[in-house]
């Protein structure tokens, strides 16, 4: 039985995934600089919300391409970090 073609949603879905995998190649990030990153080298053109952006790191993470840990960001704040497996 022959796969149906992507959706636009799958098409979506797979770009953010791949930004953020790009993002990642730098270093180990927490979500919200992930996101800012995104906004950096896309030169604002693409603003990636919250709503978006923490499926796509749990959607990567259960898919064993990213793994996270909670660590302490230069703010003294606890956040959960992100890096390549």
């Amino acid at each position: 039985m022959p796969t149906p073609p992507p959706t636009a949603a799958d098409v979506l879905r797979g770009t953010l995934d791949l930004l953020v995998l790009k993002t990642l190649t730098l270093a180990p990030m927490h979500g919200w600089g992930i996101s800012q990153r995104i906004q950096q080298f896309s030169r604002g053109v693409l603003d990636v919300n919250q709503g978006s952006l923490y499926p796509a790191l749990q959607r990567l993470e259960q898919q064993g391409w990213i793994e996270s840990a909670w660590q302490t960001t230069e703010n003294n704040r606890r956040a959960k970090y992100y890096r390549l497996t």
